[in-house]
């Protein structure tokens, strides 16, 4: 588990977790805080906020010096080694220990039970993906599973464990700047022309803009109106400060969505949704590519409509009629477009209780695990590339003004920013809070529920402090749960990765000042 607390975040997933250990699976945890899931481990990494390529290039780096790596595979499956070995060689122990500040001894333990299970799977979530290299954190980890093989096979490989439900399925229906549904390349000209001869329209022949660049065409004046659907970046995005004056400044901004948002009390129009999961006809996709049907239980209450039918009617209205515009028929018509899905129909899909992407044709059950291709000899398709990744830190830099590392995350009874899971009342339910480790409290002489003022290079915010014996000195813990009383986002950088465009949520630098009675 690398970068990822599941016994919060992903509850349901964990308690398959906790099967495998019982049933004598091993369990590394790799976090800068000991959380729930690391009470759990066998080995908890305890590492420095941003250093996760050292760690995961010093696991290579005692996998190669003990010979633990699948010769076979590497030679037969994968290209670019000696590049990425020429890398690793200089990730020896001492220098992963000193950028981690983790024990030597865990690291290598942690690397020789990887390579030596039969079966071994890295998981990873927001830990990993939400820091301005977040690409190359998952290539370091990609790049562990070529060097052992785990991949392609039963129990093995790679897992990013989504944060939202059908996240999956956004994916999959294109829902990506580069991607038309079934994760085809928009600017190869074949595959767009197919689309184009579908659809009766032009495509723009090059990548659109993902949600950091949109806020740069903000920024710029170059992007005037938006249409957000499901989301609230008025609340989630980093440097809510920057976030909120680009938002201010559209001409048009439309929002449609179940609930009333702070995104959504600035649109100029709101046009009320469906609740997917209980009011809507269509198809959801898991973690494990797994589409399933979702059939309506309820009629949407008052003026509220399908998200199909309001986008529908939007078209109609933009000129273009959706002749397929029932749930079905849209599906069918994707099963003509998108390869993956070709043999999934409504009626397989309900009688074999869900269908794992790739499925070709109707003569397919689907596909339990992905790259199978890469055991055949000779490899069909292309080789795996390793891409080795250099160790660079935190774009927000320590110092003697801002001397402690924030982190961000999530708690088991909230989500996200709060509009959804914030009227419901829980046992264990509390407010924002500062996590504090009892020695940098009493280094800053506030005690435990003590008003404290934390300041970045952003924003400032006043939050009650909590003293929390499991984060170690120099680090501390948020949310941002509840943006109407605390707005965390003012404090954290939206310094971002320039291949995915996600912010650093994860590495903030901050000072914390009492507040004078």
């Amino acid at each position: 588990m690398w970068g990822s607390n599941a016994r919060e975040t992903h509850p349901i997933f964990f308690h398959h977790v906790l099967k495998a250990v019982r049933n004598g699976a091993k369990l590394y945890v790799i976090d800068p805080r000991r959380t729930s899931t690391a009470d759990w481990a066998h080995g908890w990494l305890s590492l420095e906020v941003g250093s996760d390529v050292s760690l995961a290039n010093g696991v290579a780096h005692v996998i190669l010096k003990e010979q633990l790596q699948h010769e076979q595979f590497i030679e037969r499956a994968t290209e670019g080694f000696d590049e990425f070995k020429a890398v690793i060689d200089r990730y020896d122990l001492a220098r992963v220990s000193a950028d981690t500040h983790v024990d030597g001894e865990l690291i290598a333990q942690m690397a020789r039970d990887y390579a030596k299970a039969d079966r071994a799977m890295i998981c990873w979530t927001l830990g990993i993906t939400e820091h301005h290299n977040a690409v190359d954190n998952v290539l370091a980890l990609i790049n562990l599973s070529l060097l052992t093989g785990h991949v392609g096979r039963w129990g093995s490989g790679l897992n990013p464990l989504r944060g939202q439900n059908n996240v999956q399925g956004g994916g999959d229906m294109g829902a990506l700047p580069h991607k038309l549904v079934g994760f085809q390349d928009v600017e190869d000209d074949e595959i767009r022309g197919r689309f184009e001869k579908a659809w009766g329209c032009k495509i723009p022949a090059k990548n659109g803009w993902h949600l950091t660049e949109m806020f740069e065409a903000m920024h710029r004046g170059d992007l005037t109106a938006l249409f957000v659907l499901g989301e609230n970046p008025a609340q989630s995005e980093a440097d809510s400060t920057h976030a909120l004056k680009c938002l201010e400044g559209l001409e048009h901004l439309i929002v449609q969505d179940i609930v009333m948002t702070k995104t959504a009390e600035m649109a100029h129009v709101v046009l009320p949704a469906s609740a997917s999961w209980c009011e809507s006809e269509g198809t959801v996709t898991n973690s494990e590519r797994r589409v399933q049907r979702v059939r309506r239980a309820l009629k949407p209450p008052g003026k509220a409509r399908d998200d199909i039918e309001i986008l529908c009617d939007l078209a109609h209205r933009l000129g273009f009629d959706m002749q397929t515009g029932t749930p079905e028929g849209l599906w069918n018509e994707l099963r003509t477009l998108s390869p993956m899905h070709a043999g999934m129909s409504y009626a397989r899909l309900e009688a074999l209780g869900g269908i794992q992407w790739p499925c070709p044709d109707e003569k397919s059950a689907g596909s339990p695990f992905l790259h199978g291709r890469l055991w055949e000899n000779p490899v069909r398709g292309m080789k795996a590339s390793f891409n080795a990744a250099e160790q660079v830190g935190p774009v927000d830099k320590l110092d003697a003004d801002f001397p402690l590392r924030l982190t961000t995350g999530r708690r088991l009874e909230s989500f996200n920013t709060g509009v959804q899971s914030g009227a419901f009342a829980w046992p264990q339910k509390r407010g924002e809070t500062l996590d504090l480790s009892p020695d940098d409290a009493k280094k800053l002489k506030v005690a435990d529920g003590e008003r404290v003022r934390i300041v970045s290079r952003r924003g400032t915010v006043e939050a009650p402090v909590r003293f929390d014996d499991d984060l170690k000195p120099g680090l501390a813990f948020m949310t941002f749960h509840f943006p109407d009383d605390v707005d965390t986002n003012l404090l954290t950088i939206d310094a971002t990765d320039p291949r995915s465009g996600t912010a650093e949520f994860k590495a903030a630098a901050i000072r914390v000042e009492r507040i004078r009675q």
